[in-house]
């Protein structure tokens, strides 16, 4: 017996195809929430030293991990666009709670490396106008090691949100090209019996021909 190929977007009926978008909306809703709550819940108020810098480049090291594993994912799966909702939501989260604990961090040891002492919320808050590169300016980092930090919050960010972005989204799109004629090979039908030329779903027309 032939193995079955598995479903594809074009497969499934418009309720299906609601359900699994809500499915991935929860899934990414629950992977910022679980993110999130360890955020608040991880003890940050340890001293400044070595250890600390080493957890931190682990952090963007396994953030790169999580990229490029999320970005092989979305080549495999049959639902792309829906997996690549997923990993936007969940990368990006990752790295805004990574750099959101370390400015807090930052703060506790020296109160004066911000305009102003960071709570957890405000650590967020700051970590989020940066990549957005609104710059409110009602908070801002005065100290050496901030500005550093900072300044790697940003040149991350532009390769985040643009290089990866875009690796992410050429996924996306290779992988809907790639089932793309395989579908339509599977929709076209049968030559129309008035012996006129039949229509496919890739628009080329077939010959009848007399058996």
């Amino acid at each position: 017996m032939s193995e079955q190929p598995p479903q594809r977007d074009a497969d499934l009926s418009l309720g299906t195809r609601r359900r699994l978008a809500t499915i991935s909306v929860a899934r990414s809703a629950l992977a910022v929430t679980s993110l999130l709550v360890v955020y608040y819940a991880a003890p940050l108020d340890r001293q400044l030293d070595a250890g600390t810098w080493l957890r931190f480049g682990a952090g963007l090291l396994g953030f790169a991990a999580v990229a490029l594993w999320q970005i092989r994912s979305v080549g495999r799966s049959g639902f792309p666009r829906l997996r690549g909702i997923q990993a936007a939501a969940t990368g990006l989260t990752l790295l805004i709670v990574l750099y959101a604990a370390t400015y807090s961090l930052i703060s506790v040891n020296r109160p004066d490396a911000f305009s102003e002492a960071l709570s957890r919320t405000d650590a967020l808050y700051f970590t989020v106008t940066v990549f957005a590169t609104v710059g409110f300016g009602d908070i801002a980092p005065r100290s050496e090691l901030a500005r550093v930090v900072t300044t790697t919050q940003m040149l991350v960010g532009l390769l985040a949100l643009g290089l990866v972005a875009k690796v992410l989204w050429g996924a996306v799109e290779t992988a809907v090209r790639r089932r793309g004629p395989r579908l339509a090979g599977e929709v076209s039908g049968p030559p129309a019996d008035d012996g006129r030329p039949a229509v496919t779903a890739a628009g080329r027309t077939t010959e009848k021909r007399n058996l």
